[in-house]
């Protein structure tokens, strides 16, 4: 479920790790479970649908999407951004003061069942509807992935010859890794790296989830090697290396609507499907550099997108 600027002067970087730190206040001031004051409401019968999204950029970009687009279709619809990690996420689902949000197959299903070796959307998606509990059900995939990766410098890449997660074991022992707090104990983290690669980092250093905290940690040399989202922008922009994963440690990353069922109608699954089908991994990322990079609001991002796409 999975991550961011380019090479700046530190004072652009503080104010963007601000501007990452006041979308809090989008979810509905110091709970962002709470009522959101600000929540779209369209005029359409039926309950409310709340929309939330993880504490990373991308995720609350594609949940303005669907807040936008089932409010266009008619529906009432409140959104609750930023809230936090998956851990926090899921329980909110289950207990229904979300009902609809972005999610990532791969990471969401080794969430419920880190032993499971599925690698392609379709297995990944049959586990998971056999895996979520009753009331809650995943849509159509996207054919757009984010996928974790571990990025390293191209300095700490030419130097120690890093192509492949793999070629980390022998310098792992040397380096300071960082990530997300979650990243330490994920499978999709350390857990699967140390398994699977026999990855032992000398230090980890808990961060932000594949934001500026992380990229200027990599871009000064803080950390060594970090886990960043496949459609970071800044891996390009800075020159960043992002390692192949050839033993599959991160699978499959298809975003993905979970929802609980009850609260949303045909017609607005068949919304959420629609934008699915529409997103790419190309688009998300050149969407990502203008929330992330240009600083526009995910709002008016995603806005834009689903007026072009005829959508919003």
């Amino acid at each position: 479920m999975p991550s961011s600027v380019f090479r700046r002067r530190s004072v652009v970087a503080a104010l963007l790790a601000a501007s990452v730190t006041g979308l809090a206040a989008c979810g509905g001031g110091s709970d962002p479970l709470a009522e959101d004051a600000s929540a779209q409401v369209a005029p359409a019968g039926g309950g409310t649908i709340v929309v939330g999204s993880a504490n990373f950029l991308e995720n609350e970009l594609l949940a303005q999407m669907y807040a936008q687009a089932l409010t266009k279709a008619g529906f009432s619809v409140e959104t609750k951004l930023n809230v936090g990690s998956r851990e926090i996420l899921f329980a909110a689902m289950k207990e229904g003061s979300i009902d609809v949000l972005p999610e990532y197959n791969g990471a969401l299903l080794s969430y419920l069942d880190a032993k499971d070796t599925s690698t392609t959307t379709e297995t990944v998606d049959a586990a998971l509807t056999k895996l979520l509990p009753s009331g809650l059900a995943v849509l159509d995939p996207s054919t757009a992935q984010d996928k974790d990766t571990v990025a390293v410098s191209k300095a700490t890449a030419a130097r120690n010859n890093l192509t492949s997660i793999a070629d980390l074991k022998a310098v792992a022992p040397s380096m300071n890794f960082g990530g997300a707090p979650e990243d330490k104990t994920r499978y999709q983290g350390l857990v699967g790296l140390q398994k699977v690669y026999g990855l032992n980092f000398k230090s980890f250093r808990s961060l932000d989830t594949a934001g500026p905290l992380t990229i200027n940690a990599l871009d000064r040399g803080r950390v060594d090697a970090a886990i960043l989202y496949s459609t970071t922008p800044e891996i390009e922009q800075r020159g960043f290396v992002a390692l192949t994963d050839p033993e599959n440690v991160f699978g499959v990353q298809n975003v993905i609507p979970l929802i609980t069922s009850a609260k949303v109608p045909e017609k607005a699954r068949a919304v959420l499907n629609d934008i699915s089908k529409a997103l790419d991994t190309t688009t998300l990322t050149e969407l990502n550099a203008q929330v992330q990079i240009d600083q526009k609001s995910a709002a008016d991002v995603a806005g834009a997108w689903l007026q072009e796409k005829g959508l919003g």
